[in-house]
């Protein structure tokens, strides 16, 4: 079989940023020459619009005869400010059913606001323009807002801030879809420093998402949610509706990992994150990511990552970057 292609979609409305769709587009562009010249694949990209009669379709692809569905989904910012509510609504429900089907969804600026509108973002960190941060707070205050961070990737769901951040959330793609070294080369082939970002661009756990597999995919999404709290193999067969023997065999399949490894990369990404921007100690941190144990918890986070919390939080917090 085949091996599919990797596809990031970038959602067009009336009056998104333009500079960022070309400049995004032209990004994956460069990254593709680059990891093809490595022997990778290369990014297809396209755009989708709503035509009249509601249904989304591509404007634009750099690969057209190919069949296939984005993994990646971008929701642009625009320049007149966020959409309203009515108006995010179609582009909601396309992109809620685009994640159930396994696409990873991500955002830039004032596309933050269509993004949330799916109700996806509910209890989970995003960030946005800080402009537009405190009118976010007042229309979803289930979300946790944090605009004083440039780009939050959060499994599934990656937000970027300013108007300008698109060139992070390109490069922190890049480097999860074609990896670090191809990121690198764009970076500086665009003159976009990427060593003044390589701290942030050791990217956080990402859990494979386009298996096919809508129980388990149900099971993924239920567990991003509540990382960091109790959970028992029990309770994710029950929210598969799957025999435990079925439902471990079927996890392992769809993600290529077993259950209680796929937990715990989630729980180390949650604590790489709290390592970088808190002070925290190590056992609050351990705690507040499902850890009794510290000690359990420090070597599961060596084993992962070859170094220890604290090792990690010398190299790549934001005061040791400062």
């Amino acid at each position: 079989m085949a091996e599919k292609s990797l596809e990031v979609g970038l959602v067009l409305y009336r009056n998104c940023q333009i500079a960022m769709v070309h400049g995004i587009t032209d990004l994956f562009a460069i990254a593709s020459i680059f990891s093809q010249e490595r022997g990778g694949p290369a990014l297809r990209v396209s755009h989708w619009q709503v035509e009249g009669d509601g249904r989304f379709s591509r404007c634009y692809d750099t690969d057209a005869a190919a069949a296939g569905q984005p993994d990646i989904l971008i929701v642009p910012g625009r320049l007149t400010g966020p959409a309203e509510a009515e108006e995010a609504k179609p582009y909601a429900r396309w992109l809620l059913d685009r994640h159930a089907q396994g696409a990873t969804l991500a955002a830039s600026c004032g596309g933050t606001f269509i993004l949330a509108a799916t109700g996806l973002l509910s209890g989970r960190p995003a960030t946005t323009h800080w402009l537009f941060a405190e009118r976010f707070r007042e229309r979803f205050p289930e979300v946790r807002m944090e605009p004083d961070k440039i780009v939050i990737e959060d499994g599934d769901i990656i937000t970027a801030g300013g108007l300008m951040a698109w060139t992070d959330l390109g490069l922190r793609i890049v480097d999860r879809l074609l990896g670090p070294s191809v990121m690198i080369e764009t970076g500086k082939f665009l003159l976009i420093d990427p060593a003044g970002r390589e701290q942030r661009h050791y990217s956080n756990f990402s859990p494979r998402l386009t298996h096919g597999d809508e129980a388990i995919l149900k099971v993924q999404h239920w567990l991003q949610e509540r990382a960091g709290k109790p959970t028992s193999i029990a309770d994710m067969a029950g929210q598969a509706r799957l025999e435990e023997r079925t439902f471990l065999r079927r996890f392992k399949t769809a993600t290529g990992m077993k259950p209680i490894e796929y937990v715990q990369h989630l729980r180390i990404g949650k604590a790489r994150e709290l390592l970088e921007f808190t002070r925290r100690t190590v056992d609050q941190i351990a705690w507040s990511v499902g850890y009794e144990d510290a000690a359990a918890f420090r070597r599961v986070f060596h084993r992962i990552l070859g170094l220890s919390p604290g090792e990690y939080r010398s190299r790549f917090s934001v005061a040791a970057a400062a």
